[in-house]
This record gives structure tokens, sequence and C-alpha cells, in this order.
């Protein structure tokens, strides 16, 4: 590992700004110490790696903020019938072909990630930063409820556990009480958000899409417990009513929301929450029943008008992906950035799935488990960094083939890819 890495003769751009500069960028135990225009000497005899980007476009790292880095690469069937070492094997696989993709940040929607997080941070396996939820939580009959149809509720006691929730997948509770000791188990254990289920969903097997779930005193209660511990709640939701409930009892970040009306979306720019949507398609997901499958289309075809109202009343917008059982599809991830071109501008999207999903996550305040700033290049900043071939601000497909274009991949000022030739350290070159 080099203590610092020179990357010359590069075109920068700094995640916020549309405009762009030449220059040379220098990183240093794991932070950008200097951005400039002028030579930076070093010494030949010394450990820093000189990179000569030969004009080569240079961005912060990729970020999703709706991403689920254990039940993407895992089929729903195989969590509830296969080895719970298998899945996380699997997982871990999966967390070092995100990094490759590009991602050098995820935020976690959901699931048993705790201990892939850690091993990510200490070594042990390479993979993105993770901010985790956590279980997802859940009422009986929610979103997060996948219990087979035998499997009985616990009323509450914790006597008994669902398989879904034994592997810590979700909590499925019901009232304030039981809300808050799901939400504080999770922040015991290290979640940086809290993910709460207050809409139906596609691929769960019990709630259609426009039931409300939760009360709003059952959604408070997370708020109150997750605000003293200095963080925020995320919760799923598409439909009007659900969104509504949610921004009323202090929510912050909204998941999804593609049936959304006018009302509701005016509501949601006025309290100053996020929009976490995905440029969801048809052809993302094919679900196992004819009834999954028509809720997943009505979500599809109301993205249009979602993004309309968001545009329309400059709410704060986020992008992730929000992949889930389907180990075939997590080698598009990427897509879902190209997908974008639909409704925003080139610049748009490299900033939305830079520095604005960093001023999402950053809500997570002293439950940060990375402090300091991502998502841009600037000094100071956090080194996670992507060398392109080609200027994704012209052509934003290049994004979509992360194998083909991207030449090296930084993260925390260490490099995971390179296809440059490169020596031991000479200055400029």
């Amino acid at each position: 590992m080099n203590s610092s890495i020179l990357i010359n003769n590069v075109e920068i751009f700094d995640g916020t700004n549309e405009a762009t500069v030449r220059g040379n960028v220098l990183v240093k135990n794991g932070l950008i110490e200097k951005i400039t225009q002028e030579s930076v000497p070093v010494d030949p005899g010394g450990d820093t790696l000189v990179l000569d980007g030969k004009g080569r476009f240079l961005m912060p790292g990729l970020i999703d903020a709706h991403w689920h880095a254990y039940l993407c690469c895992n089929t729903m069937m195989g969590l509830l019938t296969e080895d719970v070492s298998f899945s996380h094997l699997t997982a871990g696989q999966e967390a070092g072909a995100t990094l490759l993709r590009g991602f050098t940040t995820i935020r976690d929607a959901g699931g048993p990630v705790f201990g892939l997080k850690r091993a990510i941070d200490t070594g042990v396996l390479q993979g993105p930063r993770i901010y985790p939820s956590g279980a997802m939580i859940s009422q009986t009959s929610g979103h997060g409820d996948f219990r087979m149809i035998y499997e009985h509720g616990h009323t509450g006691c914790g006597c008994e556990m669902a398989h879904v929730e034994e592997i810590g997948a979700s909590r499925i509770v019901d009232g304030p009480d039981a809300v808050t000791a799901a939400t504080r188990e999770n922040l015991r254990q290290g979640a940086s958000q809290i993910k709460l289920m207050t809409g139906g969903g596609a691929a769960s097997l019990y709630d259609p899409l426009d039931v409300t779930e939760f009360f709003e005193e059952e959604i408070r209660a997370a708020v109150r417990a997750a605000e003293d511990w200095g963080t925020y709640v995320m919760v799923h939701v598409y439909n009007p009513r659900g969104i509504a409930r949610a921004i009323k009892a202090g929510v912050r970040s909204i998941e999804h929301g593609h049936l959304i009306d006018e009302p509701t979306m005016k509501l949601l720019a006025d309290s100053g929450a996020w929009l976490s949507m995905q440029a969801f398609t048809v052809e993302d997901n094919t679900y196992p029943s004819p009834v999954q499958q028509a809720k997943h289309l009505q979500i599809c075809n109301g993205t249009d008008r979602a993004y309309e109202l968001a545009k329309k009343y400059n709410v704060k917008l986020a992008w992730g992906t929000d992949l889930l059982f389907n180990p075939a599809h997590t080698k598009n991830q990427n897509h879902g950035i190209v997908k974008l071109q639909k409704w925003f501008s080139n610049f748009e999207i490299l900033k939305m799935v830079t520095s604005d999903n960093a001023r999402l996550l950053a809500m997570s305040g002293a439950r940060n488990p990375y402090p300091g700033k991502l998502g841009v290049v600037e000094e100071g900043a956090l080194a996670d960094l992507l060398l392109v071939e080609g200027n994704p601000l012209q052509n934003v497909d290049l994004l979509g083939d992360p194998g083909n274009n991207f030449s090296v991949i930084i993260k925390n000022g260490v490099v995971y890819k390179n296809k440059l030739q490169d020596g031991p350290a000479s200055g400029n070159r």
C-alpha cells in the first residue's frame, strides 16, 4: 500500500460544479491533500505512486443511496431455505464486485450487513463503505413481513422469531413501544440510520401498494429514538397517504415515492426531507406471481410523473438502485445511473450520484461511520476517486460500463483497480 498517490494531468470534476479544471491531485493518508495546476515534487526513492492521467476524467467515487448489500445477491427462496453462512459469503463476494463497479460508498437500506461492513472496514474483504440500517422494521403484514403464511406472529413478546428476523433481514413489530425497541436495537448494533416500511411494495407477499403502514405514533416513536441518537429515519413507501404520514411524523428520507401526487410532493418539498428515487423500468425485475408483477408495473408507470413533480418543486433528490433478491442483475447496478438521462442532464446525474447522495448520507450526524467529506474532489475530502476513460459530462453512458471505462478506482486512498502503466515515484511525467 502506498502512503501517497499523485495523479497528474487529469480533468477534474469536483462533484458539485459543472465546470471542470485540469490539474494534479495528491492523496495522502486517505485524504485529498492537494489539488493544483502546479507540478508536485515527490521523492524518487519514496513510496508515492505516481499516475499519469493523460487528460482522463477524474471524479468522486459513485454512491448508491439505496442498495441492499445482503439482499441483492441472494434470492428470497434462498434466504428462507438455505444455510445462512452461504448467504453471507455470497454478500462478501458481491461487495468486492460492487466496489469494482465504481461504487465506493453505499447506504444499505436494510439487511444484516454489520459483519460485512466490519470485514470491509478492517481489510478482511474488499468492498464499498457501508452506511448500515440494520434489520428493516415492518409492521405485521407490512412490506418487511416475509414470513411463510403458516408462521404466526409473536404478539410482541419477543419469545418467538420468524426466520427473516433470526437472520436479521427484518423485524416485525407493532405498537410504539415495540417500534422503539427495534429502533434502539438497530442503533445498538451500529446502524447509521433507521429503515421503516410505511407502505406496500412489489416484492412483498401480503401488502398491496395502496396500504398505509404503521400509525403515525409508531413512526414518530422511531423518529424520536433515532433523533435521540443524532440520526434519522428513512422509509419505504410509494403511495401519497403513506408519504404524507411519514413526513408529518418527522421522517427525513422518503424511499421510492413513485405514486406520489402533487399536493404530497409540495408537502415533501416544504418539509425539506429527501426523496430517494430509482429509475425503475419493467425489465428491472420479473416477479414470480402476477400480483407482484402488476404492482411492479404500476410503480414503473409512476416514475415519469414523480420525477416531473420533484423537479417542479425543487425537492432534494437522491438516487439508488434498490435491487432485491436478484443475483443475476447486480452487474447492472450502473445502468440505473444511465437511465436517469430521460429526466436529467449529465451534470445533474453526476452531481446526484456523488455530492448530492453524500449530503443525504451525512444526515446520520454523530452516527456517521465515516466522518469527513464524501462525494467531492476537494482538499481535505476523503479520497474516493474514479479515473474514467472519456468524459461522462459529455457521455454519461460511460458510467454504464465500469469494466472498460474505469481505469483507476481508489477508496480511502487505496488503489483497488489500476489499468494504467505505473511505476515507482518519479515526479510529474
